[in-house]
């Protein structure tokens, strides 16, 4: 089912989902089961996938010279879709980027997607690759996530990279994209940047999930600014509980948010970790009554591969 489906069956009431990691290479799918296992409870309708660009290693070799590799630490985001759709029978959303995929193998993604029953894909840009300053494309991908809502939504008109298909079992996927209630990293403001979302929801975008914030104010404002120039599309709020001190630092540093003066307060005055997740559940958990209160369609939580917190929140608002 699509996600604007799950939100029309809904009828007003407030649905509960969250974003899952893949494992990386090596490890058992089972450890993202365990992950998974004990929020099922709060009957999630769908749960996001994210996916990984490619990454630089470096592998010692005998001459003492070092050997630069290109790899996917994180693959499968297609096949952990598939496993947790049948698992759980639940619907999921796997992330498909521009960054490090050309316009090909995209599309093999999306027709695998299809074969599955995937119903829904989140279209994301990407973020540029450690090594690099700004964002760079694959010369035969997507430059902007506006570029990939269009692929996308041309597959579903059986319009194909290189053919047109007349055939009664066309995709019909369900778009998710991306929103900044404090402006993308990249962009010169937050008007301009709403100018950008309003490009991929005219190019055939169907919701938008937000950045992370912390202050919920950001969120309503962004909210209404977006209503302002005519997106009418559902807005799903992220939530990102902090878990530990140094997400103070990190988080401003890699998504350029704010964080409020209160939330630093009460994290600098814990001593350990576990006092600091402790005050990021609280924190997650008003935030969340207030958006409850005022009616978003869905509570849409970033687990980053760890399930308690995400449990505790969920416990107190379902």
């Amino acid at each position: 089912m699509k996600i604007t489906e799950h939100i029309k069956k809904a009828n007003g009431k407030t649905l509960f989902s969250f974003e899952v990691i893949p494992p990386k290479k090596g490890n058992n799918i089972q450890e993202l089961y365990d992950n998974i296992n004990p929020l099922m409870e709060f009957k999630p309708p769908f749960i996001d996938v994210t996916t990984s660009r490619e990454e630089f290693v470096y592998i010692h070799k005998e001459n003492g010279l070092l050997d630069r590799k290109i790899t996917r630490m994180r693959p499968g985001t297609v096949g952990i879709c598939a496993a947790i759709k049948h698992k759980y029978d639940v619907d999921t959303v796997p992330h498909v980027l521009c960054g490090g995929f050309t316009k090909e193998e995209t599309e093999y993604v999306l027709v695998d997607c299809q074969y599955l029953g995937i119903d829904n894909v989140m279209a994301l840009r990407g973020d540029a690759m450690s090594h690099q300053k700004y964002f760079e494309p694959n010369h035969e991908g997507n430059h902007y996530a506006v570029d990939l809502v269009r692929q996308i939504q041309n597959l579903n008109s059986g319009k194909y990279l290189h053919d047109v298909v007349e055939s009664s079992n066309k995709s019909d996927f369900c778009i998710g994209v991306a929103g900044y209630p404090e402006k993308h990293i990249e962009s010169p403001s937050l008007q301009s940047d709403l100018k950008r979302l309003k490009e991929k929801v005219d190019a055939g975008a169907d919701y938008v999930v937000t950045q992370m914030f912390f202050d919920n104010q950001k969120y309503f404002q962004f909210v209404q600014a977006a209503r302002d120039i005519g997106i009418e599309v559902p807005i799903i709020p992220g939530i990102k509980p902090i878990a530990v001190d140094r997400h103070l630092q990190l988080l401003p540093q890699v998504f350029k948010i704010d964080i409020p003066e209160s939330l630093i307060s009460n994290i600098e005055s814990c001593k350990t970790n576990k006092e600091v997740r402790n005050v990021g559940i609280e924190w997650a958990i008003e935030q969340s009554k207030e958006l409850l209160a005022a009616g978003v369609p869905v509570l849409h939580y970033y687990s980053m591969g760890k399930s308690d917190n995400i449990k505790a929140i969920a416990k107190a608002l379902f």
